[in-house]
């Protein structure tokens, strides 16, 4: 199926006049500081196209641009707001471990560290490891059960 350039116009024009959910807003209106007039207004006259003026929208247009840096920043406080909730809700699930020094753990396989010939089907974790000691906030220095040193761990 193809389409026409006019058609791709229009997609991008809806896009930029259509509130986004982490600002509360349209892309169009955080740059211009008003709101578009979208085409379908323009064809089928509505009451907030058909009852203004130029005269009287000059006026309305400047206040606009006045109030925008107004209008980002309560887009900004939106965005943060927006971001906590994400971060809230895919953090949930988490499940915090603490190994401590001694015990058993596995290791991730990165692609890396995977055997080359392995495919799909290849173990996700290699191992049985002993954390050897605390590096880090969440990283161990592992050593294998003959009391080998892994090194990069």
């Amino acid at each position: 199926m193809t389409r026409s350039p006019s058609e791709l116009l229009l997609v991008l024009w809806a896009n930029k006049t259509t509130p986004k959910t982490s600002t509360g807003q349209t892309p169009y209106s955080l740059v211009y500081g008003c709101e578009a007039v979208i085409p379908a207004e323009i064809h089928v006259p509505t009451t907030r196209w058909s009852l203004s003026t130029v005269e009287e929208n000059q006026p309305l247009m400047q206040d606009s641009r006045t109030l925008v840096e107004e209008l980002r920043d309560a887009a900004k406080i939106r965005i943060a707001f927006y971001q906590q909730t994400v971060a809230r809700s895919y953090n949930k699930n988490v499940n915090i471990r603490v190994f401590k020094k001694g015990d058993l753990v596995l290791r991730k396989v990165f692609p890396n560290t995977k055997d080359k010939n392995a495919g799909k089907l290849a173990p996700a974790w290699e191992g049985h490891y002993l954390s050897d000691s605390i590096v880090g906030q969440g990283a161990y220095r592992l050593q294998t059960l003959d009391g080998e040193m892994i090194p990069g761990s």
